[in-house]
């Protein structure tokens, strides 16, 4: 006898694995499909899988999240869209486009600046501080917290 986990496993796997992997490829190409412009404002959110009766092939359709505004142009561009996609697995698997409404008011997400690396000076208070650490892998991780410190000051 074998665990119900193992043979769930590997049925789930066959099932999931093109879904997940398209919708991965999907949104890292977002910008080239999409266009700079609504890069930020629209993100695909699921993909919804259908099979036609009589064909070996599913069809799929890409729910895209954004705002009303938003999604009216989106629905004027989707056959440009459609054809972005495609163009990316190398034949017509995605056949619709959905969206799917946010608010208006919600922000993107704003993206942190890089913090500037240590300066010397920092460096040299860091290694003297961890001088009489013998343990390397403790030295390491504190070294890695004091760095963190030292940038959350700067900010």
């Amino acid at each position: 006898m074998r665990p119900l986990s193992e043979a769930t496993a590997k049925i789930a796997g066959k099932s999931f694995e093109r879904k997940y992997v398209a919708l991965g490829r999907i949104v890292s190409n977002w910008r080239d499909i999409i266009g700079e412009n609504l890069a930020d404002k629209a993100q695909p959110v699921k993909i919804h899988y259908r099979k036609a009766q009589g064909k070996d092939k599913p069809t799929a359709t890409l729910e895209i999240a954004a705002t009303s505004a938003d999604a009216t142009l989106l629905h004027y561009q989707s056959g440009l869209i459609l054809e972005r996609i495609n163009q990316i697995f190398g034949e017509r698997w995605i056949t619709a486009i959905k969206f799917s409404h946010i608010a208006a008011n919600t922000s993107s997400p704003k993206r942190k600046k890089m913090p500037a690396p240590l300066t010397e000076a920092e460096k040299k208070t860091l290694s003297e501080c961890l001088v009489c650490i013998e343990d390397e892998d403790m030295k390491s991780r504190l070294g890695t917290l004091g760095q963190a410190i030292f940038m959350e000051e700067k900010q």
